[in-house]
């Protein structure tokens, strides 16, 4: 049995994740790589949408390759590590007192003490289906923005240049040849040679036009692994989801308006002006169950932050539990009031003279 579940193990941090969030992700041949999480920030003015995305990765892959489809013509460029720090300090939860007045399990007298608790280059050319409008080095990113007319010829195209794909690749980018999408394709490889994809990878921000917000997700369906994705949206409103397509239903975790920063990071996306920020997250247990992209919609700019409490026994003065002083107080009231009974029983009756 400990063998077994050691094998277990073993065999869910080795198996490949072909698919994630927005694309797909495609190691060398002979290697694996899983993505653990996906983190985004999309930032949407109601005619341009940039992407910012930054993926935590597991495996022993030296080299992978990522494809994107995406609905226009795609500018790609490095994005910055920091923006994720800026966000995360934007969208951390509240922690606020929540005071209870009975004592509890760890409050005297039932305890002793008491404790706070907290809720390279893409090589090959390409064929008459398939066009390269560009492609640039960026960092330890080889990037090569594509066109299509015929998923085979795409799939082919990848496959010619030394990337294991799984079988039903061309069946899903079917549906983006059919709407004219374009596509970015990606080689990355670490630094240094010999060393494997591990851990926070380098964000890559792309940018295109778009008169409505998307979210790639079609090919998160070939994903071996269950997918977790991180959204950050930057919009005029708040956005949402319109569907959870085929994943548990997203979770806000934050939602709120901005008003400027000061953060570079973040500045370089909204142009320093304000902002309505949306934070989501969703988890796709069974990614083949993925039906379509996210599509996002304006909802009621209702500002929401989560909250951490901290239950913390009701005190004054010095520490003394306000309880104690209540059942005090209570105690000689009615000490009291019996005292007064007693001496008004005991008192002779005074008789009037007739």
């Amino acid at each position: 049995m400990i063998v077994a579940l050691l094998a277990l193990q073993l065999g869910s941090l080795i198996a490949p994740a072909y698919a994630c969030g927005c694309g797909a992700m495609i190691p060398d041949r002979h290697q694996q790589i899983g993505v653990d999480r996906e983190t985004s920030a999309v930032r949407w003015d109601g005619r341009t949408e940039q992407i910012v995305m930054r993926f935590t990765v597991r495996g022993d892959a030296e080299r992978a390759a990522w494809i994107m489809p995406v609905p226009g013509r795609a500018d790609v460029t490095l994005g910055d590590p920091s923006l994720f720090d800026a966000l995360e300090d934007l969208t951390r939860p509240a922690h606020q007192d929540r005071y209870y007045f009975w004592p509890r399990g760890d409050d005297w007298p039932f305890g002793l003490g008491s404790s706070d608790g907290a809720s390279a280059a893409l090589p090959g050319s390409a064929g008459p289906d398939v066009g390269v409008v560009g492609r640039e080095r960026l960092g330890p990113f080889d990037v090569a923005r594509l066109t299509a007319t015929d998923p085979e010829a795409l799939s082919g195209w990848l496959r010619t240049n030394g990337f294991e794909l799984p079988e039903r690749l061309a069946a899903e980018l079917t549906p983006y040849v059919e709407q004219k999408w374009e596509y970015v394709a990606v080689r990355l490889a670490p630094d240094a040679d010999g060393t494997a994809l591990q851990g926070d990878l380098t964000p890559l921000r792309i940018g295109f036009a778009s008169d409505r917000l998307v979210y790639p997700m079609r090919l998160s369906r070939l994903a071996k692994t269950p997918q977790s994705l991180g959204l950050y949206i930057l919009a005029d409103h708040r956005m949402e989801p319109r569907d959870d397509i085929g994943g548990d239903g997203p979770e806000v975790t934050f939602a709120g308006r901005i008003e400027g920063t000061s953060r570079d990071s973040l500045a370089s996306l909204t142009g320093g002006g304000p902002f309505f920020l949306t934070a989501l997250d969703q988890s796709f247990p069974v990614p083949s169950l993925i039906d379509g992209d996210h599509e996002l919609r304006t909802v009621a700019d209702t500002p929401y932050r989560e909250v951490i409490y901290t239950d913390r026994l009701l005190t004054v003065g010095d520490g003394v539990p306000v309880w104690l002083l209540t059942v005090a107080g209570a105690l000689l009231a009615a000490g009291g009031t019996v005292v007064a009974i007693r001496v008004r029983r005991r008192r002779p009756a005074v008789r009037s003279a007739a």
